[in-house]
């Protein structure tokens, strides 16, 4: 398979101030250390976490897969999307599907599916039941402090959802010194961003810090504009008694078209890249997070509540609907809740320690949908939609969920190298729908779509988990688990079945979706982290079984097809990340996994899978990065993400075949000068590759959505 290459034309400016940032580079003298350079290698042995045990923790102790992402590594990424941060950690892939929307492959092929936990410092983005695959978007990660990402299932601390992977991004605290910075950045297809961040002292030892992203694109396919506003507080504050507050919040508007890669036959993928089948497509999101947290130190005792406010909204054209169920969506949740948790370490030569905690949380919300009279050209593959008018209403509900989760964490060291831990979880949840329409069923056209009056849904669950590290030496821990997870149904899962030909068959539809059970699944882990001759390793080997996934199965005697849990898959992994410092400020770092997705029980109205591995499953991900800092200041990072072959669908026929894979190499320099400014570049994709965000089949038809083609950006950088 032949890719040719696509050449845009780079903003003159963006040219510009890339070239005025290698001459600064250039006439730059400063000098830089050999220790200098090697001190941004941070050994392993050294780094903490707050996310594997929601405490402060060495990673050394961490019996998890956890990847940390430095505020250092946030700002000389400087990320347009998620994707061009995450890949960084070991195991972790991110696809665009469209401005900053994405797909996820944390230990899961890649999914827009329900099986990550998405936080801000720590308190989950969205409410259970109402998963949006695109949550990172909410969240404004160029300004973040930090990412964690927690590898494999970790609901024994954080409930449903973290099933592939939990990413918690840490906010930026407040300076006391008084300060402002922007950062402006101009790029191709009609880039530009400005963040802008305030410091100032309140009184005391308090602090506020704001921030805001303003980012416009004109996307570089047809169709394809995007605009994102975020603002940020913060403000932490002490009392003279030691209780320590912070309070945050965040608000984020986006507005783009498009809801996800317009994919191409490949004819048009290779040679008329630009073309979007699906310009009508549309998604426009807010989102507010409100949070206090108050935190009181008492000897051994560590006491925080953080309630919080929460709200969602989203109106939604999805491009993935135009061809089944075309239908404009409107869903919003308003969420209150509560982090209550209690930390005691007792002392001793066994340094044992005790963490309990309930998580609480009431939402409310809503979900209407009016189905869409499209208008379209061609067929198949080829389909192009034009144009649409509303048509009828055939969902209209609301939905309550409240949730009680007491959960209890345990360690314990019986050696001076030996730490346990356990943890066990116990979430109960409850979900009552009201419904606005009163009609049996609503009708699109041919399609009937069930309507249930009300209904209430309840489900409990229990999540252990166990784990060990034993320290090999002061700079190398082995560390084994295991760990229990699960993800509760949807609201959409449970209260909109879709649509049938026949007004009984709509009905079994909605009554069969009430009975859907949580996915379940269970991980053993093996790891040994640490440094050894100046380089920094973490290596990972797991096993990730899933049971009681949602398979789509047609009744034999009525020829009803309906979700039922009935799937069993299996995936087997090793991940190892690397990186070292060396003399004349060059480090390294590599980010790599290799890891077999398999589905063991599967039989779908699609066929019986079972044995198959799994479409849109690469077994190989890379990403590594050579930085040179030769003086202070000037820094050069080239960076090789590797995506390696996956099967188009599911009975890895090789009539469809696989998507080949594709290497990428991106760009990016930093120069520091006199006064407080910045000037930085980066040119993503730089030899011009054609790749795919995703491939799959439609229409019998092998489909590829273009990733972004060779693209510059240029920006400065100023502190007052």
């Amino acid at each position: 398979m032949k890719f040719r290459s696509f050449k845009p034309t780079p903003t003159p400016l963006a040219l510009a101030l890339l070239s005025l940032c290698a001459g600064a580079w250039a006439q730059s003298e400063a000098p830089v250390t050999v220790a200098a350079a090697a001190a941004e290698a941070e050994p392993v042995s050294s780094q903490v976490s707050v996310t594997g045990t929601r405490e402060k923790a060495r990673l050394a102790e961490t019996p998890a897969s956890v990847g940390v992402i430095r505020e250092r590594d946030i700002r000389l990424t400087a990320p347009a999307h998620p994707q061009q941060l995450l890949g960084q950690v070991p195991g972790v892939a991110i696809a665009v599907t469209n401005g900053e929307g994405h797909s996820t492959a944390i230990r899961q092929p890649f999914t827009t599916g329900p099986l990550y936990l998405y936080l801000e410092d720590g308190i989950p983005t969205r409410a259970t039941g109402f998963f949006n695959h695109n949550a990172l978007y909410e969240v404004d990660i160029p300004d973040a402090a930090g990412v964690e990402v927690v590898r494999g299932p970790n609901t024994a601390l954080y409930g449903s959802d973290a099933i592939g992977g939990t990413v918690n991004v840490l906010t930026r605290p407040p300076a006391m010194d008084p300060g402002v910075s922007a950062t402006g950045e101009l790029g191709s297809f009609g880039w530009r961003r400005l963040l802008l961040e305030g410091n100032t002292p309140t009184g005391g030892d308090a602090a506020l810090r704001a921030g805001a992203n303003l980012t416009h694109s004109g996307g570089w396919r047809d169709g394809t504009a995007y605009d994102r506003q975020s603002v940020s507080l913060r403000w932490d504050a002490g009392t003279a008694g030691g209780t320590q507050f912070k309070t945050i919040l965040g608000a984020t508007r986006i507005d783009q078209q498009t809801g996800a890669n317009s994919p191409l036959t490949h004819g048009d993928y290779l040679n008329d890249p630009t073309k979007n089948n699906m310009a009508i497509a549309f998604r426009k999101v807010d989102a507010l997070r409100l949070s206090t947290q108050a935190e009181h130190e008492s000897g051994g005792a560590l006491f925080t509540l953080t309630p919080y406010l929460r709200h969602n909204a989203m109106e939604l054209n999805g491009s993935f609907n135009l061809s089944s169920d075309p239908r404009i969506e409107a869903t919003r949740v308003t969420s209150l809740g509560l982090l209550a948790k209690w930390r005691q370490d007792f002392g001793g030569p066994m340094r044992p320690r005790l963490i309990a905690g309930l998580d609480l949380d009431h939402s409310r919300g809503s979900h209407a949908e009016d189905s869409l009279n499209l208008t379209k050209a061609g067929f198949g593959a080829d389909t192009a939609y034009t144009g649409y008018t509303l048509g009828s209403r055939i969902y209209d509900y609301d939905v309550r969920i409240h949730g009680a989760s007491p959960y209890v964490h345990g360690e314990i060291s019986p050696t001076s190298a030996l730490r346990l831990s356990a943890g066990l979880r116990y979430d109960a949840m409850r979900y009552r729908m009201s419904n606005n329409l009163g009609a049996a069923t609503t009708a699109a056209g041919t399609r009937l779509y069930a309507q249930t009056p009300a209904a209430s849904v309840d489900y409990t669950h229990l999540s252990p988990k166990l784990g060990a590290t034993y320290a090999l030496a002061p700079n190398a821990s082995l560390y084994a688990s295991y760990n229990h997870g699960f993800r509760a149904p949807s609201e959409g899962q449970l209260f909109r079945a879709g649509s049938a030909t026949a007004a009984g068959d709509a009905q079994a539809k909605a009554r069969s979706a009430l009975g859907l059970q949580p996915i379940k699944a269970s991980q053993f882990e093996l790891g040994l982290r640490g440094d050894a001759g100046g380089w920094g390793y973490d290596v990972a080997a797991y096993e990730l079984v899933k049971r009681d996934d949602l398979v789509s199965q047609r009744d034999l005697a009525t020829n009803v097809t309906t979700t039922v849990n009935a799937g069993k898959t299996r995936h087997r992994g090793i991940e190892l990340g690397l990186h070292k410092g060396f003399a004349a400020g060059w480090r390294l770092d590599t980010a790599l996994s290799y890891a077999r997705h398999t589905y063991v029980d599967w039989v779908s109205s699609g066929g019986d899978f079972s044995g198959k591995e799994m479409e849109s499953a690469p077994r190989v991900m890379a990403n590594t990065r050579l930085t040179w800092a030769p003086r202070d200041g000037s820094t050069v990072q080239l960076e090789w993400v590797r995506l390696g072959s996956y099967w188009l669908e599911a009975s890895n026929s090789p009539v469809y075949g696989k998507y080949p894979g594709h290497n990428v190499f991106n760009l990016r320099v930093r120069q520091s000068l006199p006064g407080g400014v910045t000037l930085f570049g980066r040119v993503m994709n730089l030899a011009d590759k054609r790749h795919a965000d995703s491939a799959g089949v439609i229409s019998n038809t092998p489909v590829f959505s273009p990733a972004l083609p060779r693209t510059f950006v240029a920006g400065v950088e100023a502190a007052w």
